[in-house]
């Protein structure tokens, strides 16, 4: 911000012109008279209107303070958000993160009361947000890490699990430069089971696919040790009692152009090892099953072993599932 200078102003006709004050580089207090013939400028002596230059001099002083103040404000603010991260982090700044909206519009929001920290309203501008508060949007709990979305085809011979206390292999060595989020796997595939499993830090999303009501879809192609007889997939496809428990396949079919050993079962149950607990009630065994379809996703141009982020249009389909 630059500080107003006063200037002389224009010419006064008439014999005795207003008279004004106006200050040089130096500080030293003038003034002017005008009149028809010419015009003259000197210093103002104390006895020239004593009062109004005490006035004038309290008035630059009281701008300058003013003016010293807004400069200063601003300057701090930021400096105190810049330097201070690791005691907090602002609250627009962490809905941002969170992938809600841009920093600008989460002060929008904020302003409209959107935003509560611990269960209260919050719509001072540059609040710090500590780690161990509880931040909403629109009463949803939110998070500041960036959204990851990575899906795996997973090898044989991993385990599903974060670690492993007996030293095996687990899945999260397969996707450990995936993201520097901290991500999840979505349910889980047994050691001996291949395919598609999804990580993910959005914990409303698991929680949908993997929620039964949610009737999220699953396609397993399996390779069983002997022929399914036709009698047999009728059962499975009209459902039955299995461990006190009704089971029901979406759909159950041979696969096309292939022995009748090979097997594809859709189903959105969630139960543990389903797929193969259902063969074996048959007297099967299943010999190689992989999952080729979760929620809408497929192999497609994923090879075995390695992993992909998911596209902005694969994100938003499964949200709205």
């Amino acid at each position: 911000m630059n500080s107003s200078k006063n200037s002389s102003g224009g010419r006064h006709q008439g014999k005795k012109g207003p008279q004004k004050s106006s200050t040089n580089k130096t500080g030293a207090t003038r003034k002017y008279s005008d009149s028809s013939k010419s015009k003259t400028f000197r210093k103002s002596s104390e006895t020239d209107d004593k009062r109004g230059a005490q006035n004038f001099s309290k008035k630059k002083f009281d701008s300058k303070r003013k003016f010293t103040d807004r400069s200063t404000d601003k300057p701090k603010v930021a400096s105190t958000s810049k330097s201070n991260d690791s005691d907090g982090i602002r609250l627009n700044k962490y809905i941002a993160n969170a992938g809600i909206c841009s920093r600008r519009e989460a002060d929008v929001f904020i302003n409209a009361g959107s935003a509560m920290v611990n269960g209260k309203i919050v719509t001072e501008m540059g609040y710090k947000v500590q780690p161990t508060d509880e931040v909403k949007f629109d009463g949803s709990l939110i998070n500041p890490e960036k959204k990851r979305y990575v899906l795996l085809n997973k090898p044989k011979n991993f385990i599903t699990t974060m670690d492993d206390d007996r030293g095996r292999k687990t899945v999260m060595e397969l996707i450990a430069n995936a993201s520097k989020e901290r991500i999840y796997p979505v349910g889980r595939l047994d050691r001996n089971t291949t395919g598609l499993l999804l990580f993910t830090n959005d914990g409303e999303m698991a929680k949908k696919l993997t929620h039964p009501k949610s009737g999220i879809q699953k396609l397993y192609h399996a390779s069983l040790d002997k022929k399914l007889t036709m009698a047999d997939l009728q059962k499975i496809a009209e459902g039955f009692m299995m461990e006190d428990r009704r089971v029901l396949v979406d759909e159950i079919s041979y696969i096309h152009n292939e022995p009748k050993t090979e097997i594809g079962v859709k189903i959105h149950s969630g139960r543990n090892r389903i797929v193969r607990k259902i063969f074996e009630h048959f007297n099967y065994n299943v010999v190689k099953l992989d999952r080729v379809l979760f929620a809408g996703l497929t192999k497609k141009d994923l090879p075995r072993g390695h992993w992909r982020h998911l596209t902005e249009m694969e994100v938003n389909t499964l949200k709205m599932l």
